[in-house]
């Protein structure tokens, strides 16, 4: 119906640069689609946390992510889902733009760049807030099932992991991206479309 507004409920870890480039991708949609964005917490360290097998790289890369999210768990619980659309774009951009190490500067610079109270960046080293951070996850990542990690992004009812895009569409790109995905995901019994030889992520 025209001029009925979407939700999309996307659940993203910082670091993850996959995520990142869809997150951007929505915003995109945003302006060419009736679409709101609602972003929400998950963790890559908590899904991996138990898995064996990982490469030594991938477990090393691993390290670091639980600060993060446990910064922005911490001040969702404070501010309201809401403050996660502009900290995760404020933690992000130091991530993958500036290349900031990932610790406490990090996190009070962003806190502080939004006005938010920067003592929230104590967060990251305490399990205070993870029992909300392990049901957000698991709201997140429970309907798309078989452990797979973010982006998760739920439309209408229908919960799926992707789209994993490099580099970002922008514009009606964006927009045709996420009528074609709309499209697939709506269709009853469709599971998976998927190519091998993935390039790097190029964050935009």
């Amino acid at each position: 119906m025209v001029g009925v507004t979407t939700v999309v409920d996307m659940w993203f870890d910082p670091k993850c640069p996959w995520a990142w480039n869809a997150s951007r991708w929505l915003l995109e949609v945003e302006a060419v689609r009736p679409v709101e964005t609602r972003f929400h917490v998950m963790s890559l360290w908590l899904l991996n946390r138990d898995r064996e097998g990982l490469e030594a790289w991938y477990r090393e890369w691993l390290d670091d992510t639980l600060g993060p999210v446990r910064v922005l768990i911490a001040a969702e619980q404070k501010y309201g889902p809401a403050v996660l659309r502009e900290l995760y774009t404020a933690l992000g951009d130091r991530i993958h733009h500036e290349r900031m190490p990932i610790g406490p500067g990090l996190y009070r610079a962003a806190l502080s760049s939004l006005g938010l109270a920067e003592d929230l960046a104590d967060a990251a080293g305490t399990d205070a807030h993870d029992e909300a951070l392990l049901a957000s996850h698991r709201a997140g990542l429970d309907p798309v099932g078989e452990d797979l990690g973010t982006p998760a992004i739920h439309i209408d009812g229908a919960a799926f992991f992707g789209p994993v895009v490099t580099p970002v569409p922008r514009g009606e790109a964006a927009g045709r991206l996420y009528d074609g995905m709309v499209l697939m995901v709506s269709t009853p019994g469709f599971f998976e479309l998927k190519r091998g030889n993935r390039t790097s992520p190029r964050v935009d």
